[in-house]
């Protein structure tokens, strides 16, 4: 694996020493809303009776192992990860996991995936965007991985688009859940750095035109709970040169 910049060795870093409480934390500020939303993004990539999928920060394999129950015959998911805690978690439930023998994990940077060109049906990732250093750059391989007429999908948490909503997020948000990642995962650091992270995020409509230059078609929103969560969906179309 390449070496990662500064940035991103901390961020592996975090997400190694919060991986253990990962999955329960993730259901209780949630309030268990992730699974729905994960479903939701399934439901847009997988389409093929055997596709072949990569999950781009796959951590404790999450979003992986829902979609691997929608597969039949011989489909296939791809978790990658930069954190070894993470995957070392994901790992260990291969085995109790429903289509659990469906799923394969490789550690590594999704901004340098070690895979070929135009080898997956799909790309998928939940709630991984805001710790990339280089979203051009993961959107770049994202879309170099992709067969022609594949569809990219990602979940990410945004600050939420009505005026109402927003004063009731910012409070529980920003400062409810640094507070309860203290608690349960006693890393306050981690779950603030969560809070931030939205924060001073892109707004929707700079990730859709982040995809757009990267050379996806088709880009849509999908929002939920007031934008708070919004869904980007794309498709990769390679047109045809014509021929002079």
């Amino acid at each position: 694996m390449p070496s990662l910049n500064p940035r991103d060795r901390a961020i592996q870093a975090m997400f190694d020493r919060i991986a253990g409480r990962y999955d329960v934390l993730n259901r209780v500020i949630s309030f268990r809303w992730d699974r729905t939303w994960r479903n939701k993004a399934i439901q847009e990539v997988v389409h093929s009776r055997h596709p072949l999928i990569l999950d781009l920060g796959a951590g404790t394999g999450d979003l992986t192992f829902t979609a691997a129950r929608k597969l039949d015959g011989k489909g296939r998911i791809v978790g990658l990860d930069v954190s070894r805690q993470m995957l070392k978690l994901a790992r260990s439930k291969q085995s109790g996991a429903i289509q659990g023998e469906k799923t394969y994990f490789v550690q590594g940077s999704a901004m340098f995936s070690p895979f070929k060109d135009s080898i997956f049906d799909g790309v998928m990732t939940a709630f991984v965007l805001r710790n990339v250093s280089d979203l051009s750059l993961f959107f770049a391989h994202a879309f170099r991985v992709l067969k022609n007429g594949g569809r990219f999908v990602s979940l990410e948490m945004f600050p939420p688009s009505r005026v109402w909503f927003a004063a009731f997020y910012a409070l529980y948000f920003y400062r409810l859940v640094p507070w309860i990642g203290g608690r349960l995962a006693q890393d306050q650091a981690a779950y603030k750095y969560l809070a931030e992270s939205v924060k001073a995020f892109h707004p929707p409509e700079k990730v859709a035109e982040l995809l757009t230059e990267a050379g996806f078609t088709e880009v849509r929103i999908r929002r939920f709970l007031n934008g708070a969560v919004c869904l980007h969906v794309a498709e990769k179309l390679d047109l045809p040169s014509r021929a002079s």
